[in-house]
């Protein structure tokens, strides 16, 4: 299991300093690739992706390392996930705060 970064910390003590149901971390995508969500809540299909180095030139928006992220969230969507994307500047406790709120009624409309 990698380290979780800079960027994947500050979610996560948002998430944690706003109540949100628990998360787990490097949850896998598909039984046969080696992908992983940064975060996701299982129950309810849904993870939550951290998308660093955006202005950096990072992997996430280089050619393969975009066209991979591309092909994991597909593989994802028709798997029935829900998968966000945030950026540094989006960890904000307006946007957890919604996230968390999407989880949780997902999560009361599964349990009816």
């Amino acid at each position: 299991m990698k380290s979780p970064s800079k960027l994947e910390r500050k979610f996560t003590l948002f998430w944690k300093a706003l109540n949100g149901p628990e998360l787990k971390s490097e949850a896998r995508v598909s039984p046969t690739r080696r992908w992983r969500f940064d975060f996701a809540h299982v129950q309810t299909m849904t993870a939550i992706e951290i998308e660093g180095g955006v202005w950096s030139g990072g992997r996430h928006t280089r050619g393969s390392g975009f066209t991979g992220d591309c092909e994991k969230y597909n593989e994802a969507a028709l798997g029935g996930w829900t998968v966000f994307r945030l950026t540094g500047a989006m960890i904000t406790t307006p946007t957890i705060e919604r996230l968390i709120r999407h989880v949780r009624e997902k999560a009361e409309r599964k349990a009816v």
